[in-house]
C-alpha cells in the first residue's frame, strides 16, 4: 500500500481501512449528523461544523481557496471505533501562490462504518499565510458563502 494520495477520500480510505464502511464519494463517508472541529482554528475560520451538509459547504467553500497537492499517511493508531491518524499536504493558496505545507493530526470516532466525530488538528499559520493573513483568509472564507 502506498503512504501517498491524490485525494482526501483516498487518505481516509487508507487510514480507516475496513472500519470504513464502502461509499462513491466524500461526504459518504460521514454521518448525516457528523460533528466535525478544528481546534486550532483561528478568529475568521469556523471552529467547528454540525452536520454533513455543514461539511459539504464548508469544503465548497474552501475548494476554491487553496490547491491541495500530493498526501502523505504518517502513523495510524486504532482503537475500537476511534482511530488516530497524521498525515501532510502540500499545495498552495490559489489567490496568493503562498504555500501550504501542513502537517495535520486527525482523531476520528466511526459509527456503523460512518465518520460521526472528526477532530482535526493542524498549524493555523500555514493557513494563514497560504491564504495571505488573518483578514484575507476570513474574507474569503465570508465571500465564498455569499
Amino acid at each position: 500500500m502506498s503512504d501517498k494520495f491524490d485525494s482526501f477520500a483516498d487518505l481516509l480510505r487508507a487510514a480507516l481501512g475496513p472500519r470504513l464502511a464502502p461509499a462513491d464519494g466524500l461526504s459518504e463517508f460521514f454521518t448525516d449528523d457528523v460533528v466535525f472541529e478544528f481546534p486550532y482554528a483561528p478568529d475568521g475560520l469556523p471552529r467547528r461544523l454540525d452536520g454533513r451538509a455543514a461539511l459539504e459547504a464548508h469544503l465548497a467553500r474552501l475548494g476554491p481557496l487553496l490547491g491541495f497537492g500530493l498526501m502523505r499517511l504518517g502513523s495510524v493508531h486504532a482503537d475500537g471505533d476511534i482511530v488516530i491518524f497524521e498525515f501532510s499536504c502540500r499545495g498552495t493558496g490559489t489567490s496568493t501562490g503562498a504555500p501550504y505545507h501542513q502537517d495535520y493530526i486527525s482523531v476520528v470516532t466511526l459509527r456503523d462504518g460512518r465518520i460521526a466525530g472528526y477532530r482535526d488538528y493542524w498549524n493555523p499559520l500555514a493557513v494563514l499565510t497560504a491564504l495571505g493573513g488573518p483578514e484575507a483568509a476570513a474574507a474569503a472564507l465570508a465571500e465564498a458563502a455569499a
